[in-house]
């Protein structure tokens, strides 16, 4: 158990020799040998369940501060637990891909996860994505229960891939997965942002705590060092910025303001656009499949993040022409026998729809049809 909790808690709990066989935060699933993780919650306080859990054969505890427990098993104290299991998973299953990639966002996380796993394939990678649309390889795909899932099912998760012989992975970093802390324990190569605006105004306290929220990935999740890809164009880039420089990452920047990656110009056509780029000094010219301004700079911010992590960047300019989309996001479904085409997408703010509608105009000859809805 000692080398789960690792060399920075202290004082350490007795029982150190205790052997763990499982991780788990849900009372119900303990099983004999497993370390029950009692975690504070918005509605359910996991103290209580503790007595389940050392009836269910619980070999070990793990507590906030400031709990009183009287137990016959280590208890171990922390106060911050949930960071702490999502480690002690970590060193738990321990193999995961080499390369990860991690996007957050209000907007376009599923895009880029989906794009950076199509370039890495495109490269010659044995590449997957984890989120929204669950866990997608080369060998097909299955579901996942939430973008992020909590920290043990995602390092299994890592863990499965590594063993699959995964080598390149693009994940999602959800706000509520990085403010539950469910990535701490993922080894990064590079992060991005792509853009930010109000969302999941139903957890957060506020737009400041939501902000908080993406911001831990560069500024805490992701080791010092590591590579920051950044969309330039966002109202909240320099805070970002200084996140990073503060963390020591090295920051590529990218969009029409991007100072690594600039885009130039982006022309329309009937079924995607040209881009017109900048990097390092020299211009290339790509041919996007892929309709709406903000695709061009899921794009790039999907290029950043697989230069990030040391591929060739006229090779990974190259495969950008091969995108396909996200499944539901700008999704060309079908055409009209005018030839008119159908597009599905998940715009699921005002910023998103308005985007959405604003990306679509410039290939539309005529009329630009939408029709929307919302739940409840």
């Amino acid at each position: 158990m000692a080398a789960l909790i690792g060399s920075d808690l202290q004082p350490l709990p007795q029982g150190g020799a205790t052997e763990i066989v499982g991780l788990t935060a849900d009372s119900r699933a303990v099983q004999p040998g497993y370390l029950f993780a009692a975690l504070p919650g918005t509605k359910l306080d996991g103290t209580r369940f503790i007595g389940e859990a050392l009836e269910m054969g619980a070999a070990a505890l793990l507590v906030p501060q400031g709990v009183a427990i009287e137990a016959d098993v280590p208890v171990i104290v922390d106060p911050n637990p949930r960071r702490r299991l999502a480690l002690m998973a970590a060193r738990f299953f321990g193999a995961q891909p080499r390369a990860i990639a991690a996007v957050t966002g209000t907007n376009g996380k599923t895009s880029v996860a989906t794009f950076v796993r199509q370039i890495w394939a495109a490269l010659g990678e044995n590449a997957a994505s984890l989120g929204t649309l669950g866990i997608e390889t080369a060998k097909g795909e299955r579901p996942l229960g939430y973008t992020t899932p909590d920290p043990v099912a995602l390092q299994a998760e890592l863990a499965a891939l590594a063993q699959e012989g995964v080598t390149h992975l693009a994940m999602e970093a959800s706000s509520h997965g990085l403010a539950q802390y469910r990535l701490d324990g993922a080894t990064l190569c590079a992060a991005g942002f792509t853009n930010i605006t109000r969302d999941h105004m139903d957890y957060h306290t506020g737009f400041d705590d939501y902000l908080y929220a993406k911001l831990r990935l560069f500024g805490e999740v992701m080791g010092p060092g590591g590579i920051a890809v950044l969309n330039a164009d966002s109202a909240q880039y320099a805070e970002f910025e200084a996140v990073c420089w503060a963390r020591g990452h090295r920051i590529l920047s990218v969009g029409r303001k991007g100072r690594d990656i600039c885009l130039v110009a982006a022309r329309p056509t009937s079924r995607g656009q040209t881009l017109e780029l900048v990097h390092d000094g020299k211009n290339y010219q790509i041919k996007l499949p892929l309709a709406g301004g903000f695709q061009a700079s899921n794009a790039l911010v999907a290029a950043g993040l697989v230069i990030g992590c040391g591929a060739v960047a006229s090779k990974t300019f190259d495969a950008l022409e091969k995108l396909s989309g996200a499944r539901g996001r700008m999704e060309e479904v079908a055409h009209l026998k005018n030839g008119a085409a159908i597009y599905i997408d998940y715009a699921h703010t005002p910023d998103a729809l308005e985007n959405a509608l604003a990306a679509m105009r410039p290939h539309a000859q005529r009329r630009l049809v939408v029709v929307f809805g919302c739940g409840g």
